[in-house]
């Protein structure tokens, strides 16, 4: 049995105001290459098909139609993301083809897609991003709710799968996939993700999917392992293409799993690169002249270090750089001012407001006021996924 697990596509998403759709379209493209080339028996995508809940028309329309164009080739199962609306995305499911599954409802996380081999069945599940606000009471197995933690419900869910694989079981334990939409402990993140913290914890411990052969896992934008227990395999395919500037050093790929023999073995192939990013740091002159040639054609992030700042300096960058993204000027040299923080995706909001805070009052928040932040933080981030 051969599967391709990517996840983490982000359609409709933008760079610095750079619209990528049309280098998310020929990522897609290699996508189901890849499939007719490598035989792949189906295509697991786990969750941030979108890159927000309503996604705009031209996204709608490249899933619709890549969806139609793998289903000629391979089954194909997709979850939502945390950045997915899981009502919107799962809109249609019962009218799709037998080839196109998707798994958007908690209430339907342990019916598997089963999918035959000579070695016998592989069961396929997907788990949409759970949100412990919400899937807390749907997983309860009793009275009272959850625990209101991400581990509580990926738990929860996790119980459900392996009853259901313990209830298929005859002579031998059937196979398990599972596609999950979280962060597991031992993770990379990047800049871009969006943060998921509730009650300030957002991380699952490996071993809540400990039973599953393989779990394909998404939200994540660098593709990485993570050690798991009792021999399960767990890996983040991470996103097709860069999606900030944190993420230019990874090497875009989608992951190859080949389950055969009671065994699980994974392998990469390299995604697309549609344009380079780069940061590029020096004095004007520096990056007019010899400096800057290397990175004419990237996607650049410009960092101007004059000890003043020099005249028209936006427009003699793009002259230079036609595709920079950002152009910024930081002095350097023991002289110069202090700079406030850059603040980005990847700083702790609840952070960001308590040195806010201080900065105006010159007292940082109490307990009890930094309650009242956490609170309205994740009244709004779920509003946000809710849409």
């Amino acid at each position: 049995m051969r599967l391709l697990h990517t996840s983490d596509w982000h359609l409709g998403r933008t760079l610095h105001g750079v619209d990528l759709l049309d280098h998310q379209a020929a990522y897609l493209e290699h996508l189901v290459d890849v499939v007719r080339a490598e035989q792949v028996d189906a295509v697991v995508v786990a969750g941030d098909v979108y890159d927000r809940a309503i996604p705009p028309v031209e996204a709608v329309t490249l899933l619709s139609e890549t969806l139609a164009r793998l289903a000629e080739h391979t089954t194909v199962v997709v979850t939502s993301g945390n950045h997915d609306s899981a009502t919107r995305l799962g809109f249609g499911s019962s009218l799709m083809r037998d080839r196109v599954r998707l798994r958007t409802r908690v209430a339907g996380l342990a019916e598997p897609v089963v999918l035959p081999d000579d070695e016998g069945d592989v069961l396929v599940y997907g788990i949409p991003y759970l949100d412990p606000d919400f899937a807390r009471v749907e997983l309860a197995e009793g009275p009272q709710p959850l625990v209101r933690s991400h581990e509580a419900v990926a738990a929860a869910a996790m119980r459900r799968v392996r009853a259901d694989v313990a209830a298929r079981s005859g002579s031998a334990r059937p196979r398990s996939v599972v596609a999950a939409h979280a962060f597991v402990i031992g993770g990379a993140p990047t800049d871009s993700e969006r943060d998921i913290r509730v009650g300030g914890v957002d991380q699952v411990p490996a071993g809540v999917f400990t039973g599953a052969d393989y779990v394909a896992l998404g939200h994540l934008h660098g593709p990485q392992k993570v050690t798991g227990a009792d021999g399960t395999v767990l890996r983040y395919s991470g996103s097709p293409l860069a999606y900030s500037f944190s993420e230019q050093h990874h090497a875009k790929s989608t992951v190859l799993v080949d389950l055969s023999g009671g065994q699980v073995r994974t392998s990469l192939v390299d995604a697309p690169v549609p344009r380079r990013l780069a940061d590029v740091t020096g004095t004007l002159e520096d990056l007019l002249g010899a400096a800057g040639e290397p990175h004419r054609d990237a996607w650049v992030r410009v960092t101007v270090t004059d000890a003043h700042r020099p005249d028209d300096l936006y427009r003699r960058v793009k002259q230079r750089f036609a595709h920079a993204l950002v152009v910024q000027h930081r002095a350097v040299g023991p002289a110069v001012a202090s700079h406030a923080a850059v603040v980005t995706a990847a700083h702790d909001p609840l952070d960001v407001a308590a040195d806010f805070l201080a900065h105006v009052t010159g007292c940082r928040p109490t307990s009890a006021e930094a309650d009242v932040l956490r609170r309205a933080y994740e009244d709004v981030t779920a509003m946000e996924r809710s849409a």
